[in-house]
């Protein structure tokens, strides 16, 4: 598979959310390998202020019908924690990607502890039936969206593009001038590129130049 694209690496002391805006304008990202450690990537946003839904965009929102997202604040107590979480989250992750990817320890220590520097647990729910997370991290200027999971088996395959669409808005409708989508390291990541407002971070300097991208994701061997 392909390896994640890492150019650099910082830790940081994080004092404001200026400092953290500023490295994430830089292609820095919050990673889950240890607290304020930020890696750069090929990282990959919207530009809420430009975003509005296209056609394929409210496509999907309608085939999956009476979607809700609600915030969790992080870190949830113990008293407060459903194992229905990270069991969701391990099998998603088993499924999709092998075992081992993301296991169900390491999703309840980031949920429950402050270990890590996300601080929302995004819950989508259909009729009142809990059908998704994502984990972020959210600032009064930006969030960034990671960690996506959800029941595969019971609810539609749609549910995945769904589930950021509806981060995006609640994003825009926040008043965020960013949203943050993760990387673009290999094909099946093209789905991230499809917003209106969307650029990537190459090396030095943010670009909306997704043919480009696309020509080098495609061409790029796996490792």
């Amino acid at each position: 598979m392909n390896s994640y694209i890492n150019w650099n690496e910082v830790q940081i002391d994080p004092t404001s959310d200026a400092e953290i805006n500023a490295l994430y304008d830089q292609g820095y990202v919050f990673v889950r390998i240890g607290k304020n450690i930020l890696q750069q990537t090929r990282s990959v946003r919207i530009k809420l202020a430009d975003f509005t839904l296209s056609s394929e965009n409210r496509r999907v929102l309608r085939k999956v019908e009476n979607l809700s997202l609600e915030l969790i604040k992080l870190p949830i107590s113990p008293d407060n924690y459903d194992w229905h979480i990270h069991k969701l989250g391990k099998d998603f992750y088993n499924n999709k990607f092998g075992p081992g990817i993301f296991t169900a320890s390491r999703i309840k220590t980031i949920l429950t502890t402050q270990e890590l520097n996300f601080n929302f647990l995004l819950k989508y729910s259909i009729i009142d039936q809990n059908c998704g997370y994502a984990i972020a991290y959210s600032n009064s200027s930006i969030m960034h969206y990671a960690y996506p999971f959800y029941d595969f088996e019971a609810y539609p395959s749609n549910l995945g593009m769904a589930m950021m669409i509806q981060a995006i808005l609640y994003a825009q409708n926040e008043g965020r001038e960013y949203i943050y989508l993760g990387s673009v390291r290999k094909a099946s990541d093209i789905y991230k590129l499809q917003f209106k407002g969307v650029e990537y971070y190459q090396k030095d300097q943010w670009s909306n130049d997704i043919a480009t991208l696309k020509q080098e994701v495609f061409e790029t061997p796996s490792i």
